[in-house]
């Protein structure tokens, strides 16, 4: 298994794709899972077994965003920058090891979620200062399609942007 050992957060949750063996690979706080088909949902993630393969053949999926709310309440992916996703493994670490705290903490100062369950669930509401604690009254108060088919899933991201936000913005310098 992989281990960040300079992180000054603790390591992210990102989803991979193995293009050849055509599977899901789920990088867990630093710690590489296969996923036994090409779906991401609850029940993929309990039938989970370690990835042993050679780790050169992954790249950073395009898609970040988990529509299973039960798995991306553990799954805390990020929508991370465009330049970013579709990178092999080692070049993700390595810039996630660079600019990873920068690029959380200037979201979230921004008053953006960084998480990408939001990216498809949640809409920013103009004219909202920007701050993550008026993002989240946003994010609470906005009436968008996901919240009305759903109304726990918007809590359940609006927790998780929260203790994300709090752990970036508390963080010793």
């Amino acid at each position: 298994m992989r281990q960040f050992n300079t992180m000054p957060l603790r390591p992210i949750d990102a989803i991979f794709i193995h293009p050849k063996r055509r599977l899901y690979v789920v990088y867990y706080r630093g710690e590489l899972w296969q996923l036994p088909r090409m779906k991401i949902d609850h029940q993929s993630w309990q039938n989970r077994q370690p990835y042993k393969d050679d780790s050169r053949g992954l790249y950073l999926s395009i898609h970040q965003a988990i529509s299973d709310p039960i798995l991306a309440q553990k799954l805390r992916t990020l929508n991370l920058p465009m330049a970013v996703r579709g990178s092999t493994l080692s070049r993700f670490e390595a810039w996630w090891e660079t600019h990873g705290f920068e690029w959380l903490k200037d979201k979230l100062s921004a008053g953006q979620s960084p998480l990408a369950a939001h990216q498809t669930s949640t809409k920013m509401i103009d004219n909202q200062p920007s701050s993550p604690s008026n993002y989240l009254s946003a994010l609470a108060s906005s009436n968008n399609t996901t919240a009305h088919k759903n109304p726990e899933q918007t809590d359940i991201f609006s927790d998780m942007l929260a203790d994300l936000a709090d752990e970036v913005l508390h963080q010793p310098l």
